[in-house]
């Protein structure tokens, strides 16, 4: 039996090398080359653990915060770490209490290492899971997602941030949506919004989702769902200082360190700190989220409005949700966000670092426009790679965002409708026989 499955293996890997071309470029190839992946990620991601010192950055404040929830003290103002007040929803608070005791009190950093390390090949799989579903990507690009990032490497296992926990958990949320399950999709994705507030960047895609789908009196339960959570995680905490809670793990206009901003250090300090700069932003993306949703991600003929109905009631049935509808208007809700953010930090790297790939391959490719959408791919990553930030890559960084958006808008214009001829004016002859 052994030997049957030895030669039937060696069988798979002689047809995948006679077809290498198509290995590398076609869909249908995904899930074998994903496998081949994951297991060489499993083989760098010890490598780095083993070679290459750990910087401290957040760790040690993340484990003070949730050693004061340990120690009883339930007023989210009086939770501080090295850096500063607890600013994430009480989901962080339970997860990393979690990790505090799995890691000694977060002494055992080595051991948290290991367990970010498997939380990234998780959040690989999940990611993987979602391409094959969507076929869209060739195999070939799927390399420079996985062992060719530093910065995504050294934000998991050299850094320990919250942002990789949100954001695994909010890519099963978007397996769930992909199976149909929108109740349990929405409960996940109200947990990794309490882990960290950026998973917010991708609610106005999934609202219009939820509309498309069950019109707005049967999109209120799953709204619900996603609130009733937050109150849940955060009871502890609302009552005992529901102020102070809400205030700091919500705080929306929170300023940022121009130190370590990566996309804005062409901009004076002074500029970048401004309050009329902020709201130009806000403006900005929110007039990109409604250009998206009215032209990109609605395809009916009627009125956005009609979404508001339930979907046995509209006139025109709205197209069925497919895979890459959902992934679409979720990729690009949270990138367009990205474009706008007021500050991108180092870490926020992962924020969309795994969904470029299919907002650069979502839209046709001819075989000459593959090369340019790598290079973009290997500027984006080079960007992120300077440390610190300079003119230059922040610049570059921006020339990236907007021509990844063009791509977007030109590359998933609607067909126009094929033109018919208007019938002709001119009297048909009558035969002889009918005369």
């Amino acid at each position: 039996m052994a030997a049957e499955r030895g030669a039937t293996a060696a069988a798979a890997l002689r047809r995948v090398w006679r077809e290498r071309r198509a290995a590398l470029l076609e869909p249908s190839y995904t899930p074998l080359v994903a496998a081949c992946l994951c297991l060489a990620e499993g083989g760098v991601n010890l490598w780095v653990i083993r070679r290459v010192p750990y910087t401290e950055i957040d760790w040690k404040a993340y484990m003070e915060e949730v050693e004061g929830f340990a120690n009883g003290t339930l007023d989210y103002t009086q939770l501080k770490g090295d850096t500063g007040p607890l600013v994430y929803p009480a989901g962080f608070v339970y997860i990393f209490l979690g990790l505090y005791y799995a890691t000694g009190r977060g002494t055992d950093i080595c051991l948290a290492q290991y367990l970010f390390a498997g939380l990234y090949l998780l959040n690989l799989l999940l990611v993987f899971r979602i391409y094959c579903r969507t076929n869209k990507v060739p195999p070939y690009v799927f390399f420079f997602m996985c062992c060719a990032s530093y910065r995504i490497h050294s934000i998991f296992v050299l850094r320990l941030f919250n942002d990789p926990v949100a954001m695994a958990i909010l890519f099963l949320a978007i397996n769930l949506f992909l199976e149909e399950r929108w109740s349990w999709g929405c409960l996940l994705f109200s947990l990794a919004v309490s882990v960290k507030m950026n998973i917010l960047l991708f609610a106005p895609g999934l609202l219009f989702l939820l509309l498309q789908r069950f019109g707005l009196l049967g999109c209120i339960p799953k709204l619900c769902i996603c609130a009733l959570l937050q109150i849940v995680l955060g009871l502890p905490f609302l009552l005992v200082n529901p102020v102070g809670y809400l205030t700091r793990s919500f705080d929306l206009g929170r300023q940022f360190q121009f130190k370590w901003t990566v996309n804005w250090r062409f901009l004076p300090e002074e500029v970048f700190q401004n309050r009329a700069f902020h709201t130009m932003l806000l403006l900005a993306h929110l007039a990109g989220l409604g250009l998206f949703a009215l032209h990109r991600w609605h395809r009916s003929k009627e009125s956005i409005l009609t979404l508001l109905k339930d979907p046995a009631e509209r006139k025109h049935a709205s197209p069925p949700l497919t895979v890459n509808n959902i992934v679409f208007v979720l990729f690009s809700s949270n990138f367009l966000g990205i474009c706008c953010s007021r500050s991108l930090h180092y870490q926020f790297y992962v924020w969309y670092f795994h969904t470029l790939p299919y907002l650069l391959w979502c839209t046709p490719t001819t075989k000459l426009a593959h090369m340019p959408k790598v290079l973009l791919l290997g500027v984006i990553e080079l960007c992120w790679n300077t440390y610190p930030s300079t003119v230059c890559s922040s610049l570059s960084l921006h020339i990236c965002h907007g021509l990844v958006l063009l791509q977007l808008w030109y590359g998933t214009a609607p067909l126009p409708a094929p033109h018919t001829p208007p019938p002709s004016r001119r009297p048909a002859a009558i035969s002889k026989k009918a005369q």
